[in-house]
């Protein structure tokens, strides 16, 4: 007697390792994915999506689910589809190159995991229809993703159960800046590491190869090189210039070391990701939305005259709660502890406000965007090393598309810097009004009243501002 329940349908699923998701093998393939679901699908025709993004986390229609598998790729290791109502044990040809058994995906993997799917953001936004949107992301943009959600799946070595080779990089780099290791010293452990580890192990043996799978993470910066008097930066239409065009001193000490080095980390893609991801989407919204008015009461930013006047001014932009307002925070600091050496890096940090406070000052949500080098502040030439940060905040004050994860819909984003955080010298920097001599004060500007006394600055009539009847 033949039995129905006894019969197992044998697929090739060597196209799952395909890397040509363009290929008409892996369309088939698709295809035949799809064709096996539908018969699981739910009465709104949803199903978990095995796509390198989702990885069977997130429901989608049938539909959305066929274009994610094209546009992301399929899980390498979903070679029995228990997620999709498939008995446990399918049989697989003996010719598929898959392998049993599936590379680990402890808690920290997921959790990296999650974390390259929000920095990812959502480029396609895909519905019922069959139609590709054409906001597709750029082919060198999509590569480097897929690279390293490769390098998420790779084991650090065959048959590792804790480690794979991109959680492994990035809790190195961690434990490398908690405890302030050497370069030198980093590369050493380094090159231990890979002899010590079993043979074909993905630890990289050289401080480059970890910087750069990082820098396609997010987690880069760029060099800026600085004239030797802080007259101007070598960027853009300077780039390539090899002497100042202000002062005429070469741009390098020697051999193409220059004489000071910017270090600027963009704000426009950490903006985005705040959006992407569905840890903070929500609370970017909660000045809005979930902010408690009270008259009288100064819980947040948004209670204060500052932002209500300034969304009066720009009501378009105020119209958007989307719109980040931040705040703007510079001083100096002597980075090598000893107070012996005379040395004062300026770090420019960006605060955005659209979170509630508890959130708002939480270091993990700082922007750093420049990093100034001394050895002395730069004074009256702070405008100089503001230049890539205050192009890019025009950019962003016009707009820049992003997706928003809590209504899942791209919207325009937009961002500007409403107020500064300083001390009174650096005020003086950021503002570029002095805050010596006689006109010292940023409020009553020309008509500051003064007084040299014994060749001191004395500043007088301060009881102007009282009130006739006070006591004073």
């Amino acid at each position: 007697m033949f039995n129905l329940n006894q019969c197992v349908i044998v697929m090739d699923r060597s196209w799952i390792s395909n890397p040509d998701r363009l290929s008409a093998e892996y369309d088939k393939g698709v295809g035949e994915f799809v064709t096996f679901v539908r018969g699981s699908l739910d009465v709104q025709g949803l199903t978990k999506c095995p796509c390198n993004r989702c990885m069977n986390r997130e429901v989608h229609h049938i539909d959305s689910v066929r274009y994610h598998l094209l546009i992301y790729g399929f899980l390498k290791d979903y070679i029995h589809w228990t997620e999709h109502s498939e008995q446990s044990n399918p049989q697989v040809p003996l010719g598929s190159p898959i392998q049993d058994t599936p590379p680990c995906m402890n808690e920290q993997d997921e959790e990296m995991a999650e974390a390259l799917r929000d920095a990812a953001e959502h480029a396609y936004d895909i519905g019922s229809s069959s139609d590709l949107l054409s906001d597709v992301r750029p082919p060198a943009e999509q590569a480097r993703y897929d690279k390293l959600f490769e390098e998420l799946h790779n084991p650090l070595y065959d048959d590792c159960m804790k480690f794979s080779a991109l959680t492994f990089i990035v809790k190195l780099m961690n434990v490398k800046v908690l405890y302030k290791w050497s370069d030198r010293s980093f590369v050493a452990l380094l090159k231990l590491l890979h002899e010590a580890l079993p043979v074909g192990n993905r630890c990289p043996r050289t401080y480059y190869e970890t910087r750069k799978l990082l820098c396609d993470v997010g987690l880069g910066y760029e060099h800026i090189d600085v004239c030797k008097h802080d007259c101007t930066l070598f960027y853009n239409e300077h780039k390539d210039d090899d002497v100042c065009l202000i002062c005429g001193v070469s741009r390098y000490v020697r051999k193409k070391i220059p004489h000071k080095r910017l270090r600027y980390l963009p704000i426009t893609p950490r903006l985005k990701r705040l959006y992407s991801s569905k840890h903070t989407t929500r609370a970017m919204r909660w000045h809005k939305e979930q902010r408690l008015e009270e008259d009288g009461k100064l819980r947040h930013p948004a209670d204060g005259e500052a932002w209500k006047k300034f969304d009066s001014l720009y009501p378009e932009f105020a119209g958007d709660p989307r719109s980040v307002r931040m705040g703007l925070a510079s001083d100096g600091f002597n980075p090598f502890c000893h107070m012996s050496t005379s040395y004062s890096m300026w770090p420019v940090i960006l605060i955005p406000y659209n979170l509630p406070p508890w959130l708002t000052m939480h270091r993990s949500n700082y922007l750093l965007s420049l990093l100034i080098p001394g050895p002395k502040s730069p004074g009256k030439d702070f405008d100089v090393f503001l230049r890539p940060l205050i192009e890019e905040l025009k950019v962003l004050w016009d707009g820049v598309q992003s997706f928003d994860s809590y209504q899942q819909a791209s919207f325009t984003l937009r961002a500007s810097v409403i107020w500064t955080v300083s001390d009174f010298p650096a005020f003086a920097y950021l503002s570029g009004w002095s805050t010596q001599g006689k006109l010292a004060c940023p409020i009553c500007l020309e008509d500051t009243r003064y007084k040299s006394i014994r060749n001191k600055i004395s500043y007088i009539g301060h009881r102007s501002f009282l009130e006739r009847s006070h006591s004073w």
